[in-house]
């Protein structure tokens, strides 16, 4: 008997990934997301994103969710193939993700509370360079950072926006975040920090009005924040699987040599 005797099937509006959906409709007597043991997505890394934040929203954060790449980078995401979709489920490797809370307080004073499964990021609204109080653990470590914007990072997310930024690639299982400044103008030589994932960082915006800043986490935005605050919530830590060998943990290692 299947470990998953319940299981949803999600997928992207992409037309490879309602085509992959219509070719699984009756591999499975598939259920509704609500009822699930189990989830299987089909599409790339945003809707795999997207499907955990509705899972995160729906409280139903201990459902695993086995994706198939239909889209284009899939770094998230398994191969798609329809053969011995049923085994390659039973044998996949359980990973947890830990996402972040941040918490933005608006210039207006209105407090907004997001999840955050790959990044946490703060940045610029015009052409003025952004001006950033840096905080960990209730201490200022940096007074002013003057830059494009400032991110905090996951291992998971680590590969992603971090890393276009410039910022180390984390090993999942490191119990560490990544602080990476995104176009560091003072001070120009720092290149962000390596903390551990218990750190709370308080990012607070210095002459909000002059210099606007909006905080994006994941794929969600709050424009005009003065203050976010970050931290891992891992009351809500969340259950990828991958195929043996095509395991995130390896994926993660295996970038840092990549040219």
């Amino acid at each position: 008997m299947s470990r998953y005797p319940r299981r949803a099937l999600v997928a992207s509006p992409t037309a490879p990934a309602q085509a992959a959906r219509a070719e699984l409709a009756d591999t499975w007597d598939w259920c509704a997301l609500d009822e699930a043991d189990m989830v299987v997505a089909l599409g790339g890394d945003g809707f795999m994103l997207q499907t955990l934040h509705n899972l995160l929203e729906r409280r139903r954060a201990i459902v695993p969710v086995f994706g198939m790449n239909l889209g284009t980078v899939g770094f998230l995401m398994n191969e798609w193939r329809r053969h011995d979709l049923d085994g390659r489920i039973e044998r996949a490797r359980a990973f947890q993700v830990t996402p972040l809370t941040a918490t933005a307080t608006g210039v207006d004073g209105r407090v907004r509370t997001l999840p955050a499964i790959n990044e946490v990021s703060l940045l610029r609204e015009t052409r003025q360079t952004a001006k950033i109080e840096v905080k960990i653990n209730d201490r200022i470590v940096m007074d002013e950072l003057s830059c494009d914007g400032v991110l905090v990072a996951t291992p998971a997310g680590s590969t992603a926006y971090n890393l276009s930024a410039h910022g180390p690639i984390l090993p999942l299982g490191s119990q560490m975040l990544a602080l990476t400044p995104i176009s560091a103008f003072r001070p120009r030589r720092w290149r962000g920090a390596i903390l551990p994932d218990r750190t709370r960082v308080s990012l607070r915006v210095l002459d909000s009005n002059k210099r606007p800043v909006s905080a994006v986490a994941d794929q969600r935005e709050v424009r005009d924040v003065a203050q976010v605050d970050i931290a891992m919530d891992r009351a809500r830590e969340l259950t990828l699987l991958f195929d043996p060998e095509h395991a995130l943990d390896d994926r993660i290692a295996m970038e840092q040599f990549v040219a």
